[in-house]
C-alpha cells in the first residue's frame, strides 16, 4: 500500500467521486464533460462513480468521455462495502447515493485525500487547483452553507438542533476529503452509531457529516462551491464551480441562475436531447411539487427547533435527554424485530479512547488497592440501602455449590439487563464462600472513562476490567485477564455485550467470554438470572423485579479441541443451559420477533 501512495504521489493523480443511479446518469455526465474540458496534462485524474444500479448501456455512454490522463471507473457499492460490513453494523444505509460519501476513505485506502463532488455541478476550473488545499489535520474542505448563512429559519435550525454555529455549518455537495483522518478518527464508525442514535430529518447526510467534522473543518474559497441561494460575495463569472442545488435545476427551469454553463456543457453530451426533453416536460404540477418540498423542507426545520427531544437537547448541552422506560421498552421491540441484540438501547456516555497508563488492571498499585477496597465498602452501603428500601431484590440463589467445588479460575456469563445486575452476581459469589479468589467484571471504555460521579467512582474501582479503542491498552487488557484467570480468580463477562432493561430473554453470545476461557484452559460458568413483579413500583411506576439467580455446571474446553473448536462448542452448550433456564421459569418456549436466521 505504501507502494502504490508513492507511486500515486508521484504520477500527480487527482481522485475525484462522483455518486449516481441509472435515472442521474444524463445530469452526472454534465459535470464530467465540464470537469474534462477543464483538465490539465499535468495531472492524471480518477473519476470514481458510485452506484448500485447503472445499465451497462450507460457505463459504456459515460467510458467513451475517458481521455489520455482522465479515466472513468464505476464501483458497485454493495460489492465494495461486503468487506467493511464485518467492522461494523452495517445494514442498509447505502442504499441511498446520499451517503456514499461517508464510506470512501474505507473502500479506498489507498488515498489520503480525495475530492467529492454532487452530479448537479458544473466545473469552470481545473479540479486539481481545489484538491490542492492542504488539510492539515482537518477532516474535511469545504464551503459554507449559503441556505444556513442567509436563511434565517435554517440558521436557527443549525444552531439549536445540530449545536453548531450557522457561519461554520458546510454544504456537502462539494468536499475535500481527509481519508486519512476519516479512519484515524473512525468516522464511518462514528457515523453508523449517529445514525443509530438519532435520524436528522432535514438535511440528512450532511447534518451527520457537520456533526462528525465540527470544528474540523478547512473553510475553502467559497468560488469552488457556487450555491444558487441569496447574494454572491463575487461577480457570477468568477464562479470555479456552479451548484445547481435544491430546486435550482437548469432542467427544470429556463430562467434558473447561472443555467448557461449547464446547458454549454450539456450540448457536448450524448444525453443533450435527453435533457431538453425533461425540460420540455417539467410542467407546472412539477413546480409546485417544488414548491411543496420546499415549504415542508422549512416545516421540518421549524419542528425540529420546537422539539423538545431534538439532536442539541438531547446529546449537545450539559444536560442530555434521557430516554423514559417507555421509550427503551418501545426501541427493545425494534431492535429484537431487527436483530440488532449487540446495540445498547440506553446510550453510555460518549467514550475517549482509554490510554494504557491510565488503568491498573491487577491493582498493583497501592492507591488502587485502597480505593478498590472503600470502592466495594460504599457499593455494599450502597447495596444494603436499596435492598432495604425494596429497590433491589433477590429472591433466590441457585447452584452456589457449582461455584465452591471449583479448583480453578473460571469465567461467568451473566444476561445483562440492569446497572445493578453485576451487584447480584457479586452477592452469589460471595455466597459461595470462594476464599481467597476475587471477582473482576469487564466493562465498557466508556463506562470507565466517561460515567460521572458516584456510580462512576464504582465503576472504575470495584474490579473492574475496562476494554479499549487503544491497541496497546487492549493487549494490557488481555495479560490482565489470562494473569487473573491463571492465578485462579473469576471474571464477569456479559456476553450478550449489550444491556436492555428488564428483557428476560437470553440474547445471543459473542465469542470473547468463551475465548479467555479456552486460552486459559478454565471452565465457563453459565449464569442467568429469571426476574418476577414484585409489589413495589420504581420511581417510573413499573414493578420492581425480584431475581433468582441460575448458577449452573461449569463448561470445560476440551483438551483434544483446538481453541476455535472449544470456543464454539462452548457457547452453544452455554446457549443451551440459558433457553433451558428461560423455558422452564417462564413456561414458555423461547422466541424472537426477528428472522429466525
Amino acid at each position: 500500500m505504501k507502494e502504490m501512495k508513492s507511486l500515486w504521489k508521484k504520477n500527480k493523480i487527482v481522485p475525484i467521486f462522483l455518486a449516481a443511479d441509472d435515472s442521474y446518469v444524463k445530469y452526472m455526465m454534465v459535470t464530467m464533460k465540464s470537469v474534462i474540458d477543464n483538465i490539465t496534462p499535468k495531472y492524471k485524474y480518477r473519476m470514481y462513480v458510485l452506484n448500485i444500479d447503472i445499465s451497462v448501456e450507460n457505463q459504456a455512454l459515460v467510458k467513451k468521455m475517458e481521455t489520455s490522463n482522465c479515466t472513468i471507473t464505476f464501483v458497485d457499492v454493495n460489492s465494495q462495502l461486503k468487506s467493511i460490513e464485518k467492522k461494523i453494523s452495517l445494514r442498509d444505509y447505502y442504499t441511498a447515493t446520499t451517503y456514499y460519501r461517508l464510506f470512501i476513505a474505507e473502500m479506498f485506502p489507498q488515498y489520503d485525500k480525495v475530492l467529492y463532488i454532487d452530479s448537479d455541478t458544473i466545473v469552470r476550473d481545473d479540479i486539481a487547483k481545489l484538491y490542492n488545499f492542504d488539510l492539515r489535520n482537518n477532516y474535511i474542505g469545504a464551503v459554507r452553507d449559503q441556505l444556513v448563512v442567509q436563511t434565517d429559519v435554517y440558521g436557527d435550525y443549525v444552531e439549536k438542533v445540530l449545536g453548531i454555529s450557522r457561519g461554520a455549518y458546510f454544504n456537502a455537495g462539494v468536499v475535500l476529503i481527509n481519508c486519512e483522518q476519516f479512519r484515524k478518527q473512525n468516522i464511518l464508525k462514528q457515523f453508523i452509531e449517529l445514525l443509530n442514535t438519532y435520524t436528522f430529518v432535514v438535511a440528512q447526510d450532511q447534518d451527520y457529516l457537520n456533526i462528525l467534522c465540527k470544528d474540523k473543518v478547512l473553510w475553502v474559497d467559497s468560488r469552488w462551491n457556487t450555491q444558487m441561494i441569496g447574494k454572491l460575495s463575487f461577480p457570477e463569472d468568477q464562479a470555479k464551480l456552479v451548484h445547481y442545488n435544491l430546486a435550482a435545476k437548469p432542467w427544470h427551469y429556463e430562467d434558473c441562475r447561472m443555467g448557461d454553463y449547464f446547458w454549454e456543457n450539456a450540448k457536448k453530451t450524448e444525453k443533450y436531447d435527453e435533457l431538453l426533453q425533461v425540460l420540455n416536460n417539467f410542467s407546472k404540477a412539477d413546480e409546485a411539487k417544488d414548491q411543496y418540498y420546499g415549504d415542508n423542507l422549512q416545516n421540518l426545520a421549524i419542528s425540529e427547533i420546537n422539539n423538545i427531544n431534538n439532536y442539541y437537547n438531547r446529546f449537545g448541552n450539559n444536560e442530555p435527554y434521557k430516554l423514559t422506560r417507555i421509550e427503551i421498552l418501545k426501541k427493545i421491540e425494534e431492535y429484537e424485530k431487527m436483530g440488532w441484540f449487540d446495540r445498547d438501547v440506553e446510550e453510555d456516555p460518549p467514550a475517549r479512547e482509554l490510554m494504557p497508563n491510565e488503568v491498573d488492571y491487577l491493582r498493583r498499585n497501592m492507591n488502587s488497592k485502597i480505593r478498590s477496597k472503600y470502592a466495594f465498602k460504599i457499593a455494599h452501603w450502597f447495596v444494603d440501602v436499596l435492598k432495604r428500601r425494596k429497590q433491589f431484590v433477590i429472591k433466590e440463589i441457585k447452584g452456589l455449590e457449582y461455584l465452591r467445588n471449583l479448583d480453578t479460575g473460571a469465567v461467568i456469563t451473566c444476561n445483562h439487563f440492569n446497572a445493578y445486575d453485576s451487584f447480584a452476581v457479586q452477592l452469589a459469589f460471595e455466597k459461595a464462600h470462594l476464599r481467597r479468589k476475587k471477582l473482576f467484571r469487564v466493562i465498557s471504555e466508556a463506562n470507565y472513562t466517561s460515567f460521572p460521579g458516584f456510580y462512576g467512582f464504582l465503576m472504575r474501582n470495584c474490579n473492574t476490567l475496562p476494554l479499549s479503542s487503544n491497541r496497546l491498552t487492549m493487549k494490557k487488557f488481555m495479560k490482565a485477564v489470562n494473569r487473573i484467570l491463571q492465578k485462579g480468580h473469576f471474571i464477569l463477562v456479559y456476553a450478550e455485550q449489550s444491556m436492555w432493561w428488564n428483557y428476560r430473554k437470553p440474547k445471543p453470545l459473542k465469542k470473547g467470554a468463551f475465548t479467555f476461557a479456552a486460552n486459559n484452559h478454565v471452565p465457563v460458568v453459565p449464569c442467568f438470572i429469571t426476574m418476577e413483579d414484585t409489589d413495589v413500583m420504581d420511581e417510573d411506576g413499573f414493578p420492581v423485579q425480584a431475581y433468582t439467580i441460575h448458577i449452573e455446571a461449569p463448561i470445560y474446553p476440551d483438551k483434544d479441541k483446538k481453541n476455535p473448536e472449544n470456543v464454539a462448542m462452548m457457547m452453544h452448550k452455554n446457549a443451551k443451559v440459558w433457553k433451558k433456564i428461560y423455558e422452564d421459569t417462564y413456561q414458555i418456549p423461547l422466541t424472537y420477533t426477528c428472522d429466525e436466521k
